[in-house]
C-alpha cells in the first residue's frame, strides 16, 4: 500500500487553489492504511476530508478523489473496522459532494474522461464482491452508483438509420435516458436520442443501445458510453 499512495504525484493532481490541498491526500491515506483504532482513523479522515479528496464543510469533491478510490476500497476491504467505516465515508462524499467548475473530470487510463461521480462509480462497482458481502458494508454505496451507469461497446451494426450497439452495461440505464456522453481516444462527444433495445438479463451484463443517426464506424468496439445526467453536478 505504502508504494501505491507514493506513486501518485497528488500535488501534479489538478484541483481548486485554495480548495484542494495536496500534502494532506499520502499522509491521510498512510495514517488510514495503518489505523488500528477510532483515534487514528479519525485523525486520517480529517486530513482527507478538510482538503484531500473533499471538503466536507462545504460539500466539494476534488479529482484526487477518483485516484484515491482504488485505495480506499483496497483500505476498507484489508484493513480495521474504524478505518473500514471511515474509508467508506469518504467514499460516500466524494460520490454525493458536487466538483468545482472545472475540475469535474479526470482522464483514465481506458480513453475516458469521465466526470468525477462516474469515475467514482466505475471504481465502485469493482468491489461489488466486498461491497455486497457479508454484513453489506457498502450496499447503499452501490445502489447510489447505479445511477452512473456505463456501457462498453463490443460491436455495433447499421439497423436502418440506426445504429445498434452491443456491449456490456454496468449500473442502471433509467427508463427515461436519453442522452450520453460517447468516449473514444480522448474525446467526448454528446449523443442523443438513445434507448435500450435488449435490458441485461439473467445476471448478464450484455446489452444492446439503439443509437440514432450514427454510423457503426462511430461507434467502434471500445468505445465507451456513459450517464450524461451528471453536467449540473458543478459546485
Amino acid at each position: 500500500m505504502p508504494e501505491r499512495i507514493e506513486a501518485v504525484d497528488w500535488g501534479a493532481v489538478p484541483g481548486p487553489p485554495g480548495w484542494y490541498e495536496p500534502e494532506r491526500v499520502a499522509p491521510g491515506l498512510r495514517v488510514l492504511s495503518g489505523a488500528s483504532n477510532l483515534v487514528r482513523a479519525a485523525e486520517a479522515g480529517s486530513l482527507l476530508g478538510c482538503g484531500g479528496i473533499v471538503h466536507d464543510h462545504s460539500g466539494t469533491v476534488f479529482p484526487a478523489a477518483a485516484l484515491a478510490a482504488p485505495l480506499l476500497l483496497d483500505i476498507a476491504r484489508r484493513g480495521h473496522p474504524a478505518a473500514r467505516d471511515t474509508a467508506l465515508v469518504l467514499l460516500d462524499e466524494a460520490l454525493c459532494f458536487r466538483p468545482h467548475p472545472g475540475y469535474e473530470r479526470l482522464a483514465a487510463p481506458d480513453g475516458t474522461t469521465a466526470r468525477l461521480c462516474c469515475a467514482l462509480a466505475h471504481h465502485l462497482r469493482a468491489h461489488t464482491d466486498f461491497l455486497t458481502g457479508p454484513g453489506g458494508p457498502g450496499r447503499s454505496l452501490l445502489t447510489d452508483a447505479a445511477a452512473h451507469w456505463r456501457f462498453e461497446i463490443h460491436e455495433s451494426v447499421a439497423d436502418g438509420t440506426d445504429t445498434a450497439a452491443f456491449g456490456t452495461l454496468s449500473g442502471r440505464f433509467p427508463k427515461d435516458a436519453r442522452s450520453a456522453e460517447l468516449h473514444h481516444d480522448g474525446h467526448v462527444t454528446v449523443l442523443n436520442g438513445l434507448t435500450l433495445e435488449y435490458p441485461p438479463e439473467d445476471d448478464s451484463p450484455e446489452a444492446c443501445l439503439r443509437i440514432p443517426a450514427l454510423h457503426p464506424d462511430e461507434l467502434p468496439p471500445g468505445a465507451v458510453l456513459l450517464a450524461a445526467g451528471c453536467g449540473d453536478r458543478a459546485y
